[in-house]
This record gives structure tokens, sequence and C-alpha cells, in this order.
């Protein structure tokens, strides 16, 4: 049994584990303290001070740092005198000194944080600290997001971020009033080895990193009567959406989003999720004939589109071993400009296709080579979930008031192996609902794989599959999947099918996804309850294997012949580059 330590908190007394930091002994009896700078195990160095508390361990009250500073036997603390609102009042002044204060035109404004602890603490917008003002330009260079250094704090929460992504190509540069934090040898992101993940961007507490926001495209287009609009959303949005409207975390909102979604203007209402179960056939049918016919394996997913930035970044020699396949956004846009237009008599020049992802990446994605499968990108425009909650507040619409409603068919019909997608451990469980069945050769009742599912960084299993045993790993976040990938190069590892997805947990907690304050984030599990409720859309499901769905089958009779065809290789199969050479060393 943990040994236990017997302090004071504001007078009551509290036992906590040996080791706790005042911060952790706080919120165990209810108190939360305020922070800035603190994320739990990834950037603990107290260097923002608005966590400060008085402590008395027999010399004394003195200020400390709560979220470093342990707990001793018979500490005395104080999280709210005087004297500790009055520092960190003071420690908000210095910030805001510097601070670009175009709060009423900021995207954050009303859940920034900074913002939000000047507002508890009575800071206002007249400077107390006045002196030199460092004035930076923004960098846009990257197509997912704007740069901002006028608005940063200096908390560093995304360089822990980034470097918690294996990624690391921002850091602190120059000292005293010039420090900001940037790239190596100030070069812009899309001249360094950033995968564009969004991970920054949702750790930020401020508006310093957000997204590009490309809704006024969207706008614009559903305002053209020459143009047909035809919007697609990825699992882990339905999961997520309902936060930005006051719902709680992991409630599934599909319907209401899709309600939205018609009457923003969209002509068609479709779901990635389709576009999901057509890459799980392409995908099974890729695995199937590297095992039968001698192929590069591990075969790796290729559908978290920040994860294949990294592996051509970051482990260029893996590139045999990713997936041909599109990833579903993808996939479903190649589908809407080639058969659904063929189908409809529509020219594709005409259709405006459009995606709502969880991802900041899927803006990269968008305009990579050999995505282009009618000639045309096969997405005009990507915006992320917070994009979208944009766009419905903008047009006045009541969310929590619309009713639910569904996807228009065909191409709104989708499995429930689908809309696992969104979490980590979906893409592999689909597949093998598939493939298990493809190789046995008959039904398999049982499709649930528990040995994937869970936010585990890094799970791995053996699975006999028509007396084979196959090996298969599913990790998240790209620190893990370094380390994976490292021990296949390596020869310390055998497998033969792995997924990754470049955020931690999968797409439910990516990059483009409402930003929930950092003490939300710290002590409950927003990627457990996304997931679990993609997992409950799965189990209402009467379909829950991709080749069953009627809309794949036609789309198959009707078009692509069978998985893995030419034509499906034309249309539906991608390819990659080595881009090691941009990343800084």
């Amino acid at each position: 049994m943990d040994k236990m330590i017997n302090l004071k908190i504001n007078g009551m007394d509290v036992s906590v584990p040996a080791g706790s930091t005042i911060l952790e002994a706080a919120r165990m009896v209810g108190i939360e303290i305020p922070t800035l700078c603190f994320m739990k195990e990834m950037n603990e160095i107290g260097a923002c001070r608005i966590c400060v508390v008085e402590a008395n361990e027999g010399r004394g009250f003195r200020i400390v740092a709560s979220c470093v500073y342990p707990v001793t036997e018979g500490m005395e603390v104080r999280t709210n005198s005087v004297e500790v609102q009055k520092a960190r009042k003071t420690t908000l002044e210095l910030l805001l000194s510097t601070h670009d204060r175009k709060c009423l035109s900021c995207v954050r404004s009303g859940k920034c944080e900074f913002q939000k602890l000047c507002n508890d603490y009575g800071v206002t917008d007249e400077a107390v600290f006045d002196g030199d003002k460092p004035v930076y330009a923004l960098d846009t260079s990257a197509p997912h997001m704007i740069r901002d250094n006028n608005k940063c704090v200096l908390c560093r929460r995304c360089v822990a971020a980034c470097k918690a992504q294996h990624v690391a190509v921002i850091g602190a540069n120059d000292r005293g009033i010039d420090t900001n934090i940037s790239c190596g040898f100030n070069l812009g992101l899309n001249d360094v080895g950033c995968v564009s993940s969004g991970q920054c961007i949702i750790s930020c507490p401020t508006g310093a990193l957000t997204e590009k926001d490309d809704t006024d495209k969207v706008f614009e287009a559903i305002s053209d009567p020459e143009k047909i609009v035809i919007v697609q959303t990825a699992p882990a949005v339905r999961a997520a959406l309902g936060e930005e409207f006051g719902l709680p975390i992991g409630t599934g909102v599909e319907g209401k989003m899709v309600a939205a979604l018609r009457r923003l203007g969209f002509d068609k209402v479709f779901d990635t999720d389709v576009g999901a179960d057509l890459t799980i056939m392409e995908e099974g049918a890729e695995f199937v004939d590297r095992v039968k016919n001698g192929g590069v394996l591990p075969m790796i997913t290729s559908c978290s589109p920040g994860w294949v930035k990294f592996c051509e970044m970051y482990h260029p020699n893996m590139i045999p071993n990713l997936s041909s396949c599109k990833s579903p956004q993808q996939m479903f846009g190649s589908v809407i400009k080639t058969y659904y237009a063929e189908k409809n008599g529509i020219d594709p020049k005409n259709i405006v296709s459009v995606s709502v992802m969880p991802c900041t990446a899927k803006k990269f994605e968008i305009l990579r080579d050999d995505e282009n499968a009618a000639g045309l990108p096969d997405l005009d425009v990507t915006i992320t979930t917070r994009e979208l909650a944009r766009m419905i507040k903008r047009a006045r619409i009541d969310f929590t008031a619309l009713p639910d409603e569904q996807f228009d068919s065909p191409l709104g019909d989708a499995t429930g192996a689908g809309v696992i997608f969104g979490a980590t451990g979906g893409v592999m469980e689909a597949a093998l609902r598939t493939v298990a069945e493809v190789l046995e050769g008959k039904t398999i009742d049982n499709v649930d794989y528990n040995a994937v599912r869970g936010m585990k960084s890094i799970k791995e299993a053996t699975l006999n599959i028509a007396g084979m045993d196959v090996n298969i790993c599913v990790v998240s976040g790209l620190e893990d999947a370094h380390k994976v990938l490292t021990a296949v190069e390596n020869g310390e590892k055998n497998y033969h099918f792995i997924e990754i997805m470049c955020c931690p947990g999968g797409c439910v907690n990516g990059g483009g996804q409402p930003i929930q304050p950092n003490a939300v984030r710290q002590t409950v599990d927003i990627r457990g309850k996304r997931a679990a409720a993609l997992y409950s859309y799965d189990a209402a499901n009467t379909r829950r294997k991709s080749h069953e769905s009627p809309v794949i089958k036609a789309l198959y009779d009707e078009y692509f012949e069978k998985p893995g065809s030419h034509k499906a290789h034309k249309i539906l199969h991608t390819s990659y580059v080595d881009r090691s050479k941009k990343v800084v060393k």
C-alpha cells in the first residue's frame, strides 16, 4: 500500500499518496488550482506561475508552484489567499503586456484559457506594464494552420505536444523579451518536418495556433447556383460536434449533424463511413494478396494522413509497407466525381466536394499528388469539426433543437464497421471482420475484437485465422509509432498487419476536434467517451461487416468489378513519396 501523506489544504485535513504534487492533492478534495503551462506527464515545468499557492512546511508560508511541488507530512497550503491572488494577477498582467488584445476578432474568444483567467482575476485591457512589445509576422506557410506569435503566452504546451508526437519541430528561440516559439532557423512550418497533426492547436490555451478557416469557401460554393455541393462527414465528427453546443462529452449527434448540414444548404449529405467500408474491401483484398503471394509485410494502414506524412518524412524506408489504399475521405471523394457523377449525369467539374473531418492533416491530404481520380482533385474543401460548428452558429441554426435526420441514400448507408474507424483499433477491427470471413470461407458471428479496443497507445495480439497465426499491432500517437517501426526495422517485432493513427486515441482526438480546457483534458477521459459513442453506433447497426453492405456490393457490381481490380486501383489507390529531406536535422 502506498505511503500516505497528511497535510492541510485551506484548513481541511487531507491524506494523499506520497509523491503527489500540491496540485494533485487539491484536485483530490475538489479544489481546482488554475494552470496555464501545465499538461500532465507532458509539460510539467512550473514555468508560468499561474498555479502558485502558499505552502508552509514549518518555516512560514511561501509562494510555490503547485504543479511541480510535492506534498510533505504536516504541510499547510493556502490556494486562494490574498497574496496568492495578487501573485497570479501580476503574472497575468505581465503576460498581457506583450499579448495581442484583439479578442473580439479571435477565433478562440470565449474559449480562451488565458482570457478566462484574466476575467477571473479582474485583469483589465489597460496595460499595467508598458514597454517594448515584439511584433511577429504570421506563419501561414503550412496548408493546415496559422501560427500567430503575437498571441503566444510562451506556455510551451505546443512544444510539448509536438515533442510527444516525435516531431519536435518547434521550440523556444531567442532570449528575454524576444523569446518566441518557432521552428529552427526561423523556418516556416511548411519547410520543416511538420506532419500537420494539429495536436499543438488543441494544446494551445490561446488563439496563437489555429487551423486555416475554409468556411467562407463552403458558403460561397453553396451560394453558387451552378454548383452541386456534396458533403461527407467523418465518423469521429458525430461523437464530438455536440460539445460545441454545450452537450456532454461523448454525446452522439449524428442525426442532428445531418439535419444541420441540410439546413446549411448542401445538396447531398453523405457519410464518410461508406468510404471506410470501401477502404476495408480494398485494404482487405490487398492484405490477403500480400499474405498469399509473398508481398511486403507487415502491411500498414494508410487512413491517417498525418501518419502517412510522418512515414514519408521519418521512416521513408517503410513506404513499401504502406497500404496503397487512399484514405476513406479520398476514396469517397473519388467515388463522388467518378461513379456518382456518371450515374447521375453530372459533369464532375460542377461538383464541389466537401468533407467535415476531425483532422487538420486532411487540409494537407487534399493537396497531395495522385489524389485526382477524375482528373480533378478528389476533394475540393475540407473543414474541421470546429469549422462546421462555426458555420452552424453563423447560420443561426439551433443545433440542440434539431430533429434527428438520416444521411441521403445510397452513399449515406454505411455499416457499423465504417463508424468505428474514428477510434484507435477501429480500422483493424473492421478489417478483421471482413478478412477473417474471406480467409475462413465462412460466416463469423462474433465480430467484436476486444483485443484491439481501448485507449492504450500500443496494443498487440496474435489471432488464428484459417489456421494461420496473424500477428497484429495497433498504435496511436507518433512517438509510439516510431517505437514500433524501429522495433520492426531492427527485427525485434514480427507483425503481419499494423494499424497506425497519428493522434493519440485516434481520430476522436484529432487536431480539428472541439477544444476542451486543459483542466478537463487532465481529469476526463475525453478520448474514451468519444470512442464509446462510436462503438454504440456500431452495436446498434444491423450490418456490422463492410462486405455485407448493399451499397458496397452495388459499387463493385456496377462499377469497380471486384476489390483490387484494375479500375479500383486506378480510382481508389494512391502513391507516396520520400519527404525526408524536409526534416531539419
